[in-house]
């Protein structure tokens, strides 16, 4: 008897996401648009995520079974503090990721016990809430955009194996210049910059955004929470020409301006 051929896994796209900060799980907007992205997605098979909140060097490996969420903020209300999100681990996804990026001076770290930060579990329990698909997060080893980008390169043979590559960021991100209700303007000028660059594939703009944006420097006083678009925009290669935006707009005056490619 012939067994059946398995089918090869479906190409994933490649996602930049703003994540947010944990009360945008209460927000009425943010978390039904997440799950309306995500329901338009293939299955992946594994999530490899990017946080900008994780910065490691040289590259880390978080953990490969389940272990406890990483809670990175202070002064919450009690409950964000009792989130789950029990994702499977990704032994499988961890070695492939080694075997991409071994290479004289590039050495990858393993830090067993680091679990999912919320950067990258705020979003996956609106995506996946049913927590069933297997997560890797790995750190950011760099802010430098051009270094990233090659990272993100390096990966990107992982979305022809079903691997659903999330850089998460915030689009705007300067919680010290939030002054007034409503957005401000160099958060407003910032994102339409941003998305006019993305639109157009103006990648080298996008790579010295410190100067060629206007008010860039006010929009990402540090760039850890745009960095991680970097790695996106390297795994995303030629589908740099199938962009779609699904999320936009602005929470608390900051831009939540989310792409995917492919």
């Amino acid at each position: 008897m012939t067994t059946p051929a398995v089918p090869a896994p479906a190409r994933m796209p490649a996602l930049y996401l703003s994540h947010g900060a944990p009360p945008l799980a209460d927000d009425p907007l943010w978390p039904a648009e997440l799950a309306a992205w995500s329901a338009e997605l293939p299955r992946p098979r594994a999530i490899l995520m990017v946080s900008a909140h994780w910065e490691e060097a040289p590259l880390a490996l978080g953990a490969t079974e389940r272990a406890p969420l990483v809670y990175d903020f202070w002064g919450f209300p009690e409950h964000y503090y009792r989130v789950r999100y029990d994702a499977p681990g990704a032994p499988e996804l961890a070695a492939s990721v080694r075997a991409l990026l071994r290479a004289p001076g590039t050495p990858v770290q393993d830090i067993a016990d680091r679990g999912l930060d919320h950067g990258a579990y705020v979003p996956l329990v609106e995506m996946y809430p049913q927590a069933d698909v297997p997560v890797l997060q790995v750190s950011l080893p760099t802010l430098d955009p051009a270094r990233l980008m090659d990272l993100g390169r390096r990966l990107a043979p992982l979305r022809d194996e079903g691997v659903l590559i999330v850089g998460s960021g915030f689009f705007t991100h300067n919680l010290a210049a939030l002054r007034h209700p409503g957005v401000p303007g160099w958060s407003a000028e910032f994102d339409a910059w941003g998305g006019e660059a993305l639109a157009a594939r103006d990648v080298d703009a996008l790579l010295d955004f410190e100067t060629k944006s206007p008010a860039g420097r006010l929009a990402h006083p540090r760039t850890e929470h745009f960095a991680p678009l970097f790695v996106t925009l390297g795994a995303a290669g030629s589908d740099l020409d199938a962009q779609s935006t699904p999320v936009d707009g602005f929470w608390m005056g900051l831009s939540k301006r989310s792409v995917q490619f492919g």
